[in-house]
């Protein structure tokens, strides 16, 4: 029999045969502060919950409903619930129907079966997702959707925590989380032992142990397995219980009253001592892991009848019967009632419409626009106040590193809701002094020096988005955003398309990379590779090879962020941050002089550079590839009388490819300059591009080779130079 219906027999025959079992946990009710009422109404939702669990898998074997994690077992995480606010953002584990019931039902006007028997079915009209995914989540209830399985959540989880305390300091009122709000992340015994998940603890007890305002609960919901991993038992207890500036606390999920004593006492900590909390709830988990799992294959008869017997809802029927609030026949009446009303919402959920076209999925991957237009330039006279001891210098041609320090600083001024954040950003000024004198003129609150966790510094920025602030948040170098790559793949990327455009993130992470640094650091510092990021949908990609651009581009990015709600790579190359010349030694052709904000001729997203008119030959690239470029034309037209044209891609992603085509027009020779690996990289997508659009354009490409790159004199081997471009140039021209 399907265990569903060995629990559901199990459950009716207890309740209808009088023989419901002690409660496990002696607390009464009226010592924790649990009120009658509350009793009924949590019991209400956790046989909605159940209910739920078994309906969706009978829709599942008709077809009619999808992937089915289930929450029975975890029904007292309505205690939880009941211990918060509505207005408390909660970032949930996907067995955590019950919470959101329990919630729907302290907001008016919510229908919350029927959104979530939508949410099953795939249906088009579902609330939160618009029959993307079966989420837990919903926009009334600031429960933002999870498709997590690894609590990949945890560290925006941090990150919005911390936010409250950003906002009331910088006297933000008009943002979503109240002052006194707390945030909620929950998540599984096994996810615990995740990196991700082990990063948001560290950092959030890291930030608490140094007096930062923290108010989190870090709801682990213990099953003691995970698929078919037991975890060991007392793991969980001996890891959490004694971590500095983490606050442990440790209750029974199987029983309504101790769930309920500590989830308030999680609650009312955080609230009061806007401190993290480790809440340890013990809990079972029925019908195994997910879908079709059998149990029986990896555990015992003798362990899943245990864990039968464990059942939390006949423990709080016994509560029911004990308190006198309610009879067998009643708890029955109730529970058949359930069942009776679900299936009837799901027969008429499976007829909604269902999405039919490739269109209407990807609606929601690019975020919808704010109505609101914010300018980007700040007062005047807060500028000569800001750059007094800087004005003399703004008018000489600077080189990019100090071009993007003013341009952060002139967002900054302009938007009292940006922060910058990352690894020693703060008075040392970043690696390269990008961020320079930015602590001393804004302060630690918005210029944040972080731990070295890369997963934390982008849930710093994800997190903060929720609340209404811009993180421009920093990754040291490109190679280390490898150990964080899902925080923008799995997380920023895509809540906008999970949501329906209901939640979104914006963000710009800024990364220094690419090649061509000689000196310092090998492939940890030099990565030529992007491909993580270019198959990221609604991603955007910016690419600056030099510091005028830089400085438009940067300012396009924070209105990209403010007003489009876009999440934003904003790659700058190392090797290019303090270059001056070009072609000679004091040329000073790659400085410019700092436009400030409204001077400054806008770089559009999309909008590709273009130097010259030649017609003999197009090169087309970005980055290093472009500086390299512009000194191989300069070669090419002196010594071999080559009249060409030199494009800068600027935008990677999303390629504007019309503008990439117009580019080159009237060209019939294009060399496409890669500095990233042959495999994986831009000139992958250009190549298809030229073929698919211009078939009758001679195109080749000139790339790095398929290795990482080396340090000292042969840090540059494998990479295009200025003689390998005038040698396939040349050899393009003639052919």
């Amino acid at each position: 029999m399907d265990a569903a219906e060995i629990i559901h027999e199990k459950f009716v025959a207890k309740v209808s045969g009088g023989t419901l079992p002690r409660r496990l946990v002696g607390v009464r009710p009226d010592a924790v502060g649990l009120s009658r009422e509350a009793m009924v109404e949590l019991f209400y939702s956790q046989v909605a919950s159940r209910q739920m669990d078994r309906l969706s898998r009978k829709l599942q074997a008709r077809g009619e409903g999808f992937y089915t994690i289930g929450s029975s077992g975890h029904e007292n995480n309505a205690a939880v619930a009941e211990a918060l606010r509505v207005d408390d953002m909660a970032f949930l584990h996907y067995r955590s129907n019950a919470f959101q019931l329990h919630r729907a039902g302290k907001l008016a006007g919510q229908n919350p079966c029927w959104d979530m028997l939508l949410s099953f079915a795939a249906s088009a009209e579902d609330p939160i997702s618009g029959g993307r995914h079966k989420v837990i989540g919903s926009r009334p209830l600031s429960i933002p959707p999870q498709t997590s399985t690894i609590a990949s959540h945890l560290p925006k989880a941090v990150g919005a925590a911390f936010s409250i305390g950003i906002a009331r300091t910088l006297k933000l009122d008009d943002v979503p989380m109240p002052r006194d709000s707390v945030v909620l992340a929950s998540f599984g015994d096994a996810s615990a032992n995740h990196s991700t998940a082990q990063g948001a603890f560290n950092t959030a007890a890291w930030a608490a142990y140094q007096g930062t305002p923290m108010p989190l609960i870090f709801l682990c919901e213990d099953n003691g397995i995970g698929i078919s991993t037991r975890t060991p038992r007392g793991w969980t207890h001996a890891s959490f219980r004694d971590r500095p500036g983490l606050h442990y606390v440790q209750c029974s999920g199987l029983d309504m009253v101790d769930a309920w004593r500590g989830a308030s006492d999680a609650a009312a900590f955080a609230r009061r001592e806007r401190k993290p909390v480790f809440l340890h709830m013990d809990m079972v988990r029925l019908y195994g892991h997910a879908g079709s799992d059998l149990q029986a294959t990896y555990l015992s008869k003798a362990q899943i009848e245990a864990d039968e017997e464990s059942d939390p809802l006949v423990y709080s029927a016994a509560l029911m019967v004990e308190q006198d609030l309610l009879t067998g026949g009643q708890i029955l009446e109730i529970y058949n009632e359930t069942e009776a009303r679900l299936a009837r919402i799901g027969e008429q959920a499976i007829t909604r419409p269902k999405l039919t076209t490739s269109r209407a999925v990807m609606k929601s991957i690019v975020p919808p626009k704010r109505a609101e237009i914010r300018a980007n330039a700040p007062a005047p006279e807060d500028r000569e106040a800001m750059f007094a001891r800087d004005l003399g210098m703004m008018d000489k041609p600077q080189h990019m590193a100090r071009l993007l320090s003013w341009t952060l600083a002139d967002l900054m001024l302009a938007h009292d809701n940006i922060i910058v954040a990352g690894e020693d950003v703060g008075p040392k000024g970043g690696v390269y002094n990008v961020t320079a004198k930015l602590h001393e003129r804004f302060g630690s609150t918005r210029v944040i020096n972080t731990l070295l966790d890369e997963q934390s510094i982008l849930g710093l920025g994800i997190g903060a988005a929720h609340n209404d602030l811009l993180a421009i948040t920093e990754i040291q170098f490109l190679a280390y955003v490898h150990n964080a790559e899902d925080q923008i793949r799995g997380e920023a990327a895509t809540l906008s398309f999970f949501s329906n455009g209901q939640y979104t993130n914006p963000m710009i992470v800024r990364i220094a990379g690419l090649g061509y640094q000689k000196g310092f650091g090998g492939h940890f510092h030099n990565d030529n590779s992007l491909a993580i990021f270019r198959d990221i949908p609604g991603l955007i990609l910016a690419c600056p090879s030099n510091g005028a651009d830089a400085v438009g581009m940067l300012r396009e990015c924070a209105r990209l962020a403010l007003e489009e709600q876009r999440v934003i790579v904003f790659l700058e190359p190392i090797a290019l941050y303090m270059t001056r010349d070009l072609h000679v030694e004091g040329d000073g052709l790659w400085t410019a002089a700092y436009a400030a904000p409204g001077e400054a001729t806008p770089v559009a997203l999309g909008e590709v550079g273009v130097h010259g008119e030649g017609k003999d030959l197009a090169i087309v690239s970005y980055g290093n590839g472009y500086y390299l470029s512009r000194q191989a034309e300069k070669i090419l037209s002196e010594e071999h009388g080559l009249d060409l044209r030199v494009i800068d891609l600027r935008w990677l992603a999303p390629l504007n490819e019309d503008g990439v085509i117009d580019a080159v027009a009237g060209c019939g020779r294009v060399l496409i300059v890669d500095e990233c690996r042959r495999t994986g990289s831009q000139s992958e997508a250009l190549m298809a591009l030229f073929a698919e659009r211009a078939p009758g354009v001679d195109c080749r490409r000139l790339t790095a080779e398929d290795s990482f790159i080396p340090l000292g004199r042969a840090a540059t081997l494998t990479l295009p130079t200025r003689e390998s471009i005038v040698a396939a140039a040349l050899e393009l021209s003639r052919g």
